[in-house]
């Protein structure tokens, strides 16, 4: 056997200590070692949560018969007679129809799982919106049907919010305030700067909008994507 050591012990405070008779063995000293399986970085966790119907407010994102629906106006009624409901008005992500639908109060209802992801608009390939990724480089493709009216306030280098649902992109959120140019209008009229008339102006995404009179071509102007109005000069 190979050279063994003694050890001496003190008090229970003490450490160990080896004896001068110690040897040390010629064999190298192996320890077991255990090694854990490399698992993959999950980017995105999955979530399944259950509301009651007590917690729907505007933008509340549902689940009702496999689709995804966006509550747009909701009210709380507690009728004289009766069990209390909850009236919504919601709008379906994927075929874009609005309905109106009442939930019993107090009722599970499944919340649907969208989550944004922020993508650039980098151009347009024939009829498909091209949508990257700065950080990833990945890009997304959205046909015209997916885009839909929103086209008139896109520009190239205009930043996103893609919303997914199931692995897939069910609409995307403007900016709500975007600066675009105006590149055509009646000229304006000298010392007109009052708000209280306007006309109409072509933008250079190609939407028609109504601006004060004072706003000639090759002016920046910012429009509020939520209505299509006229704010301001940039």
């Amino acid at each position: 056997m190979a050279g063994t050591g003694t050890f001496s012990y003190s008090s229970p405070t003490s450490i160990f200590r080896t004896s001068s008779s110690l040897s040390i063995s010629s064999n190298p000293l192996f320890l077991p070692m255990r090694f854990s399986p490399k698992r993959p970085s999950s980017t995105r966790i999955l979530r399944i949560y259950a509301l009651s119907s007590n917690d729907i407010k505007v933008g509340t994102n549902l689940e009702v018969d496999g689709a995804p629906w966006r509550v747009l106006e909701f009210l709380h009624v507690k009728p004289g007679k009766g069990a209390a409901f909850v009236r919504t008005k919601m709008r379906n992500y994927i075929t874009g129809n609005t309905v109106e639908k009442t939930f019993r109060a107090g009722s599970t209802i499944d919340e649907a799982n969208v989550f944004k992801e922020t993508k650039q608009f980098t151009y347009k390939d024939g009829p498909q919106f091209v949508f990257m990724d700065l950080n990833t480089f990945e890009e997304t493709r959205l046909n015209e049907a997916d885009v839909r009216d929103k086209t008139k306030w896109l520009k190239e280098g205009m930043d996103c919010n893609l919303l997914f649902w199931n692995g897939k992109v069910i609409d995307f959120e403007l900016p709500i305030t975007v600066q675009l140019t105006v590149v055509n209008v009646d000229p304006g009229l000298k010392g007109d700067t009052a708000s209280g008339g306007s006309k109409p102006a072509t933008l250079d995404t190609g939407a028609v909008v109504n601006v004060p009179l004072f706003i000639n071509i090759g002016d920046e102007i910012l429009i509020d994507t939520r209505t299509g109005q006229y704010m301001s000069r940039a």
